[in-house]
């Protein structure tokens, strides 16, 4: 038995670093169900290639874009009807050297998670 048998997860930024582990623990672990987004599909299809398993729904989605957190409620909740765990990973890191952040990359950071 693992400590998460039968939850359905949703991992925002689940494609690759932090994310992707949580997907892979997340199903070593007993999961039921795991969706994993990420903005861009060549990237979101490779993390399923890496996770492995029937039991992960990758979706294409932008969580700062309204009408993306729409399709996504709709994707989840016509596959399991209910979501256990949401790891919210996802967010964008402008770089950029200290003196030359401007309120819009403030402004896009928080936007993003």
């Amino acid at each position: 038995m693992g400590k998460l048998d039968g939850k359905v997860a949703l991992i925002t930024g689940g494609s690759q670093g932090i994310g992707l582990t949580t997907a892979q623990h997340f199903i070593a672990e007993g999961a039921e169900h795991v969706f994993i987004t990420v903005r861009r599909q060549e990237v979101l299809d490779e993390a399923v290639k890496k996770i492995d398993t029937k039991n992960v729904t990758a979706v294409q989605s932008d969580v700062s874009n309204m009408a993306d957190l729409d399709k996504l409620y709709s994707i989840v909740h016509k596959e399991k009807g209910r979501l256990d765990i949401v790891f919210a990973n996802a967010a964008i890191n402008p770089s950029a050297p200290l003196g030359s952040i401007i309120e819009q990359h403030f402004d896009d950071l928080i936007k993003s998670i």
